[in-house]
């Protein structure tokens, strides 16, 4: 079932007493695999249709590289996990990570990563919103990916805990905006063509990794804080 507006605030307040903690969730993931998928059902596709879209069913992809941005041969890599719906990724990546690609990335010290790990905080917009960044990066490039996940961050409070025809539209919106597919962008989502990628990338951080929130920064595989003091000093250290 959906949440509820108020059920996501509710849950986004408690998120924020974490601290650096960030969200949390993990574990077996079966309450993950219990929400609505949406994977070519007849209510989704009718909501594709009533926000003026008609895009035909495609096969689910199952496999994309991770997204990745800087050199592939920086000194330093930083591996992100995060959730589209938690508060905090959405404070790491529009505070932390713009610092991160002007002082690192681009200078090609750093090569980032970025993760899947829906936990859910928002059991519809954590692995749809999954979905449509994945759709962006299949149908363009890693660098629009990272540009158009950060629009949806921007966004997060008006994609998150609304109505799915309301999300959808938003989201068909913010890609069209963005020079993009918007209804091809709004069917990945709603038809989480891109499940079996995000499934893959949270069982290897709950099984593999045993990770338990978002957003989880590693330096070279060494877990920081997702704080900009913290991330700074693990680059330093490790160049």
């Amino acid at each position: 079932m959906r949440q509820t507006r108020r059920a996501y605030l509710a849950a986004a307040a408690g998120a924020l007493t974490l601290g650096t903690a960030g969200c949390l969730g993990g574990g077996d993931g079966s309450d993950a695999t219990a929400t609505d998928t949406g994977n070519s059902t007849g209510t989704e596709s009718d909501v594709i249709a009533t926000i003026g879209c008609d895009v035909s069913e495609r096969d689910a992809v199952s496999s994309l590289p991770t997204p990745s941005l800087g050199s592939d041969d920086a000194a330093v890599v930083v591996d992100v996990w995060e959730d589209f719906a938690c508060p905090h990724c959405a404070t790491f990546s529009l505070d932390v990570f713009p610092k991160l690609q002007s002082e690192y990335i681009s200078e090609g010290v750093v090569r980032y990563r970025h993760h899947d790990f829906p936990l859910p905080v928002d059991e519809w917009w954590s692995w749809k919103g999954a979905s449509a960044a994945r759709a962006v990066q299949d149908e363009t490039d890693d660098e629009t990916f990272f540009e158009f996940a950060h629009t949806l961050f921007e966004n997060q409070s008006e994609l998150s805990g609304g109505s799915p025809e309301e999300s959808l539209t938003t989201l068909k919106n913010l890609a069209t905006d963005a020079d993009l597919d918007g209804c091809s962008v709004a069917a990945a989502a709603s038809r989480e063509r891109y499940r079996p990628v995000v499934e893959a990338e949270r069982t290897n951080a709950t099984d593999e990794r045993e990770l338990r929130g978002t957003p989880t920064v590693l330096v070279n595989e060494s877990k920081v804080k997702p704080t900009w003091d913290a991330l700074q000093t693990a680059v330093e250290d490790a160049l």
